[in-house]
């Protein structure tokens, strides 16, 4: 039996039905891939906007559980656009979009999530072109999209390769879950 490299893992969906929120990003990271869960890399910023933005009323303590008590008690989902980890969003290839966004639309229209929460305009865009053959400049924040049921929130990738974006920023983009 052949060994899978980390790249291969498939990190898990975390998804039911009645979410409130289902959080997209564009792939797992390889330390995601390998600790088994989301925005696991030490230096992305997601795991510190939530917390500092106050995105729910507890602290959590980020480690594989996360995502199951986030499911649980906040009903907030997590999943990818591309489920292949990767150490960077460009060594992903048009084949494994044209694989996956389809995938991730039939889970949106499966689940209903109340609000997607996708992670950068890459992912967005990615999406949108492999999942519903639309390509169009989105803009941050609420997105009215006719063809798709939820309202989808776009905020910046809180990858460190995304630098245009500070922790502040990303604060000031994820306050508005609480609400929304």
């Amino acid at each position: 039996m052949a060994k899978l490299s980390t790249s291969d893992k498939i990190l898990p969906d975390y998804i039911d039905f009645q979410l409130k929120i289902l959080s997209i990003g564009l792939n797992p990271s390889i330390p995601s891939a390998k600790l088994g869960y989301y925005f696991a890399n030490p230096r992305n910023r997601f795991w510190r906007a939530f917390e500092l933005a106050n995105v729910v009323d507890e602290v959590l303590t980020i480690n594989a559980s996360v995502h199951k008590i986030l499911l649980q008690k906040h009903s907030i989902g997590f999943t990818d656009v591309v489920k292949r980890a990767s150490s960077m969003g460009h060594e992903l290839r048009a084949k494994d979009f044209k694989r996956d966004a389809p995938q991730l639309r039939e889970k949106i229209e499966l689940y209903q999530p109340d609000l997607i929460w996708i992670h950068g305009k890459v992912a967005m865009n990615k999406f949108m072109q492999y999942g519903y053959g639309m390509k169009h400049s989105w803009p941050w924040g609420l997105n009215d999209i006719d063809c798709i049921e939820p309202k989808v929130y776009l905020t910046p990738n809180p990858s460190p390769a995304n630098a245009a974006y500070s922790l502040e920023d990303l604060i000031k983009w994820y306050q508005p879950l609480r609400n929304l």
